[in-house]
């Protein structure tokens, strides 16, 4: 039997309505993306690579074509079911981390398991497992202002695949790192990958791209080639 994909995009077009100008910013895209692959979307700013991560992560639909997400059509889903898709197979990574400063690391983790209905005792055990999957397991009462970057972008993965999501999706998770939390990071990446998850990355640096196994690349809203890591 054939695998479901994680992701399938079908001739997708995006087009903006900007005063009296169209513009389209993705045109025809169609894409693959089979369970357990770790792929790195490039593309120079411009390239509607922010477009196309919006429509991959549901945080917007296509205005024509197809997006199917682990099997399930969500290319004309409104608000309120994009956002039960985001948060029930969709794990965010983001360069900002997202956490909320008032939190510490293990309630920031609980948080998408609290938005599952997912009651307290079974929550508080998976964001320690969690947390402890991304080696900060001695941090768990830290708040974010606590923390270094890198650590605070480890608590942002370990948000993301507390929900055991079909898909990771990282938005330039290195762009607010050094260079040595960046490799920490891309050490997670890996891991989860190794691990089987399936895991997208959003990035403009060819170094953090040649982590992933295929390199996908995006120009003018149209791919140009999809490289598989040699």
């Amino acid at each position: 039997m054939a695998t479901e994909p994680v992701i399938e995009l079908r001739d997708v077009r995006k087009a903006y309505e900007m005063g009296t100008v169209r513009v389209e910013a993705l045109r025809g895209v169609s894409l693959r993306i089979d369970p357990g692959e770790y792929v790195a979307i490039m593309g120079p700013s411009g390239s509607g690579k922010s477009t196309l991560m919006h429509i991959l992560g549901c945080l917007d639909v296509p205005t024509e074509g197809t997006y199917r997400l682990a099997g399930e059509d969500v290319s004309t889903l409104d608000d309120v079911e994009l956002a039960e898709i985001r948060n029930r197979r969709i794990g965010f990574v983001f360069q900002q981390f997202n956490l909320l400063p008032s939190l510490t690391a293990l309630r920031n983790v609980e948080l998408p398991l609290s938005y599952a209905a997912i009651d307290r005792a079974t929550r508080h055990r998976r964001a320690r497992e969690s947390l402890a999957r991304v080696g900060l397991d001695d941090r768990l009462h830290h708040r974010p202002g606590e923390l270094s970057g890198g650590q605070q972008q480890r608590v942002a993965v370990a948000r993301a695949v507390a929900t055991d999501p079909a898909l990771v999706l990282a938005d330039e998770p290195t762009g607010n790192l050094d260079s040595a939390a960046t490799a920490d990071v891309l050490a997670l990446f890996d891991e989860l990958h190794r691990a089987g998850r399936t895991v997208v990355l959003i990035t403009h640096e060819a170094e953090v791209a040649a982590r992933a196994a295929r390199t996908v690349r995006i120009r003018d809203g149209a791919i140009e080639d999809a490289l598989v890591a040699s």
